[in-house]
């Protein structure tokens, strides 16, 4: 669960608080757990931790490693991969931080195994061409050197998964996860540098105080390296994108789940549209969005600046769920309009909580000219509302 917005996954606190708990009772001795996080009690309080209330300044390399006053915390990564031979893979890699306790509750730990932190992560490939979804979820306490997360050099790792700069070139990183009978191996070179999101980084999510995080993307990495499904392994190209983002926040009250956008297209610009879908059918007007032109200049889009209409469903033979399988996205002020559609109907992850990201595939005009790209979709609250999580 993002511009996981993926994205500032409201979800993910509840689970990783559980996940959390569940890692530290059951032993310091133990290297790997594995869980289903379901049906759990109410997250813990936020008090104590630093809470996001307006832009606060960033530097880099420095933000783009951990920021562990904050309660949550994420690096989410999707792209768009190409075969030469034609061949199409979406994938998601994402890696959560939750603090188990405030930073003036924390004291040093004798023991290996001590964390006050836990890592949660999914990593997911979509196989076009065989009409194939995988997705894969793994949780472990940030200690024993298990999980963790760093800023100089930059490295986020969970177990094996982990993405990292490569020594010697600035602005290269290596990104590699393997699981069940698939893998991706791949270099990620950053085009563009860090897009802020919202005010400066600011990005509001409700009205209450602190329910807002600090966001910003790097939204456009060329990526090249393999993918692996079973014995063959495919080299492949594409574009990524990246989202950072840390709070201490949660759901507004009437709030159930978001639809989030994030698409590259081949004038070399890029459009991050979310809607946060309310209780009584209606759309907040905390929905936001940007759009960044191939020069690199940003255009913020609050929720009246952009328009999604819905065209077709699919419904989940898992979950039950019935999802929005094809978009119109309309940004009059930019004389933008797209046309999305899933590279593949079935992109669902079904981990610790059910809910839809995957590959899609744009075509529209912007200015009277053609466009195309790709992009990533992520569904939340449609397999039943967030606000059950807590």
């Amino acid at each position: 669960m993002t511009m996981r917005t993926k994205r500032w996954l409201w979800l993910v606190p509840l689970l990783l608080a559980a996940a959390g708990a569940l890692l530290l009772w059951r032993g310091r001795s133990e290297p790997q757990v594995e869980a289903r996080v379901q049906g759990m009690a109410p997250a813990a309080d936020a008090g104590g931790f630093a809470r996001v209330t307006g832009p606060s300044p960033l530097s880099f390399p420095a933000d783009y490693g951990p920021h562990p006053d904050f309660q949550t915390e994420w690096w989410y990564y999707t792209g768009n991969l190409a075969a030469e031979d034609g061949r199409h893979f979406g994938y998601q890699f994402t890696i959560f931080r939750r603090a188990m306790q405030p930073p003036d509750e924390r004291a040093a730990r004798a023991s290996d195994w001590g964390a006050d932190q836990v890592y949660m992560g999914h990593f997911a490939l979509t196989d076009v061409q065989n009409g194939r979804f995988h997705a894969f979820e793994r949780l472990a306490r940030g200690a024993a050197g298990l999980a963790g997360a760093q800023a100089e050099p930059y490295a986020v790792w969970l177990e094996d998964w982990r993405v990292e700069d490569l020594p010697g070139q600035p602005g290269v990183t290596r990104m590699q996860a393997a699981a069940g009978e698939v893998a991706i191996d791949l270099l990620l070179t950053d085009v563009t540098g860090p897009v802020l999101q919202g005010d400066r980084g600011y990005s509001q999510k409700g009205p209450d105080p602190g329910n807002a995080s600090t966001y910003f993307s790097l939204p456009r990495l060329a990526s090249e390296g393999t993918v692996t499904l079973g014995d063959a392994t495919v080299p492949v190209a594409g574009l990524s994108w990246q989202d950072h983002e840390y709070s201490t926040s949660a759901l507004a009250a009437d709030q159930v789940g978001w639809d989030w956008f994030a698409l590259q297209l081949d004038d070399g610009s890029e459009l991050k549209v979310f809607q946060i879908r309310q209780a009584d059918g209606g759309i907040s007007p905390f929905s936001a969005g940007s759009f960044v032109d191939a020069d690199g200049a940003v255009t913020p889009l609050s929720q009246a600046d952009f328009q999604i209409e819905v065209h077709d469903a699919w419904r989940s033979p898992r979950s039950g769920a019935t999802y929005p399988a094809r978009w119109t996205i309309t940004v009059p002020s930019l004389d933008l309009t797209l046309a999305l559609k899933p590279w593949l109907a079935d992109q669902e992850l079904n981990v610790s909580y059910s809910y839809w990201e995957g590959a899609v595939q744009v075509n529209g005009q912007r200015a009277g000219q053609p466009v195309a790209g790709n992009g990533y979709v992520e569904m939340t609250g449609y397999a039943g509302s967030m606000q059950r999580q807590f």
